[in-house]
């Protein structure tokens, strides 16, 4: 696909319209520079980053943000909710603004990328194409979401589901969300005024690091992203009788810890005789009274299920219920799945504009193919707002949340080049 831009030159005082055709390069030692400059914000002795939301490196490092964007002549703001939001006036004030971003705050112990490309690229196209003086009839807005790691708090706020429950809770800074959100520049009492009413923007757009290592394992270079998977999760109850464990029989015994093995195991085989990109997985286990020489009278166990339809989903738990209620009778203990409020719905991309990312994507000469996201993105809350499309870049090894995290500058350049040309063929062809 090659996309037809039209360039007013402002020459010697006259007005020279350009018809060009061409795809658009982002500076990728600019770009790469950019993720180094970021990463000095918390940096540690070590040599390594630590940059958790509401920590004073992150507000170092959103003040960077905003002066670059000023920088840029972007008319900027930081909203109730503390997004950081960057605005490229267009020459039609009727047209509704592309939007797009990521995040810049980090796990504790995280990685440099995470985030961060999408967050840097968005800065690299604005400045691209300031450099080559290029107008759009929409605005553009970029946005940098606070506290992506700990809840998607900033696209939350924006889709309206940031309940005041939320500010409760605390991160590893010792804040609470509340709290931060009054550090970073917001302010609680207005979140209300932060949501985006549906279809407010044109589109929106997030470039991510790949966390599950597949595309450098196909040696892809872009990965077009179908949607974000859905998750719901349940507290396992296995209830046996705690006993001696030196004078009661094998055969005499209610073992919970014994039952919930046998489930662990299931939860794998069920989820594996699916079709498709589903996850079942036991991240967690208790037993008590948790004694060597004590049979486990009661265990606790995790349960979380993923994948891009809740229908799926449902069918999944269902057949691990199943089985799991057939282990429980043969060992002769109780079983109870408790409901988990951490549940999300899937959020799919949309159709048009993953086109779109194919077709910039082959006039680049980039290899690609379509795939789910398992993780949570901002991207996820944003597509209840805006018709939504979402670029991967692979991470190496599928690192994430590692200091050994990384992306090269060249996998960033790709992305960020896929990111810009798709904005520019969804400028000429919304509205």
């Amino acid at each position: 696909m090659i996309f037809r831009i039209i360039l007013i030159l402002i020459l010697f005082g006259h007005t020279v319209v350009l018809s060009q055709k061409n795809t658009f390069k982002v500076n990728q030692d600019r770009l790469e520079k950019r993720i180094f400059d970021l990463a000095q914000f918390g940096m540690q002795e070590n040599g390594e980053t630590e940059r958790v939301a509401f920590s004073d490196a992150d507000i170092a490092a959103r003040d960077w943000v905003v002066k670059t964007m000023k920088d840029m002549n972007m008319e900027v703001q930081i909203d109730f909710a503390g997004n950081i939001i960057g605005r490229r006036s267009g020459t039609d004030s009727s047209k509704k603004p592309i939007s797009f971003g990521s995040h810049i705050d980090r796990v504790p112990n995280g990685g440099n990328y995470d985030g961060c490309v999408g967050s840097m690229a968005a800065l690299e196209v604005i400045h691209t194409l300031n450099e080559n003086n290029m107008e759009t009839a929409h605005p553009l807005e970029v946005i940098i979401f606070p506290n992506e790691e700990g809840g998607v708090m900033g696209s939350r706020a924006m889709s309206g589901n940031l309940g005041k429950a939320a500010f409760k809770v605390v991160n590893s800074t010792g804040y609470s969300m509340g709290e931060g959100i009054m550090r970073i520049g917001g302010d609680t009492t207005k979140i209300a005024e932060v949501v985006r009413n549906k279809d407010s923007m044109a589109a929106f757009l997030e470039l991510h690091i790949e966390q599950g290592g597949i595309l450098e394992k196909e040696k892809l270079n872009v990965g077009i992203v179908e949607g974000i998977v859905g998750l719901k999760w349940w507290d396992v109850v296995f209830t046996g009788f705690s006993n001696h464990a030196g004078t009661t029989p094998m055969n005499a015994r209610q073992d919970a810890l014994l039952a919930a093995s046998k489930f662990i195991v299931v939860v794998n085989e069920v989820t594996n005789s699916f079709e498709g990109s589903q996850v079942g997985t036991v991240g967690r286990i208790k037993a008590e009274p948790g004694a060597p020489n004590v049979i486990p009278g009661k265990v606790v166990t995790s349960l979380e299920i993923r994948d891009l339809s809740s229908e799926i989903i449902e069918k999944v738990y269902q057949a691990i219920k199943a089985e799991a209620e057939k282990i429980a009778e043969e060992s002769n203990v109780k079983i109870e799945f408790n409901a988990l409020d951490t549940t999300a719905e899937p959020a799919l991309t949309h159709p048009k504009i993953q086109k779109e990312i194919e077709a910039v994507s082959k006039e680049l000469g980039l290899s690609f193919k379509y795939m789910p996201s398992g993780a949570g993105h901002d991207a996820q809350d944003m597509a209840r707002v805006a018709p939504t499309g979402m670029i991967f870049v692979p991470s190496k090894g599928g690192i994430s949340h590692s200091p050994k995290e990384f992306t090269s500058a060249k996998d960033m350049a790709n992305g960020a080049n896929v990111l810009l040309n798709t904005i520019i063929a969804l400028e000429q062809k919304l509205d």
